[in-house]
């Protein structure tokens, strides 16, 4: 017998962290497929909502923003690559140059959380920006990911030439910052546990199982 779980999986299309997070947990999933089912609802956070359309160079954006060298840098990369790599997801450093605005991947987001696609979509927009070094800011990169996903190209089009599911996406950013959420990736599951960062998939599956056989 199998608990239901719900899981709902705070993070940005930006953060590398978040792709491996999300990695690690889908692993984990299915590692536990004989205790746990759940299911998974992507939620807003924007690392950067202030940042312009037309992005930012990465070097110089987490020099300022967190004080790292580019040797810093370098090795953080390393470490994220190779993280990836072990969870089947390709980090390709060499494509992804700059730091851009996310709010209209989050508001598709928004409008696939019913679709039974969101997690799709979530995971071509993650392959779009850190695979391929694409601008998942950009309308053309957006709707591919649609189309990856297996959602409605016409209407993902209407969506992002209006303001559609903007005030829905602050609203939850809001909520969850004010709950104390301030990094990324945050995975709260049935509104109680609360797992922070790119756990190994060893350290999500232990806090399933344990959630599950205590019922809570």
């Amino acid at each position: 017998m199998t608990t239901s779980l719900h899981i709902d999986f705070v993070s940005d299309v930006s953060c590398p962290w978040c792709a491996i997070g999300l990695k690690s947990l889908e692993q984990a999933l299915a590692n536990a497929a004989d205790a746990v089912h759940a299911e998974i609802r992507f939620q807003p956070f924007e690392l950067n909502p202030d940042m312009g359309a037309e992005g930012e160079d990465i070097i110089a954006h987490l020099a300022r923003k967190y004080g790292a060298s580019p040797q810093q840098l370098q090795q953080t990369q390393e470490m994220i690559r190779a993280r990836g790599a072990e969870l089947g997801f390709v980090f390709d450093m060499d494509q992804r140059s700059r730091i851009y605005n996310t709010f209209d991947a989050h508001r598709l987001l928004h409008w696939a959380e019913d679709s039974g696609r969101q997690q799709a979509l979530k995971m071509a927009l993650f392959e779009a920006y850190f695979t391929r070094g694409e601008n998942p800011g950009a309308t053309e990169v957006l709707l591919a990911a649609v189309d990856k996903a297996g959602l409605d190209r016409a209407e993902a089009a209407a969506i992002l030439a209006s303001e559609r599911f903007a005030a829905e996406v602050r609203e939850r950013e809001q909520y969850y910052l004010r709950a104390g959420i301030n990094s990324v990736p945050a995975v709260i599951i049935n509104n109680r546990h609360l797992i922070s960062g790119g756990q190994p998939p060893q350290v999500f599956e232990q806090a399933l199982r344990q959630i599950a056989a205590a019922g809570e």
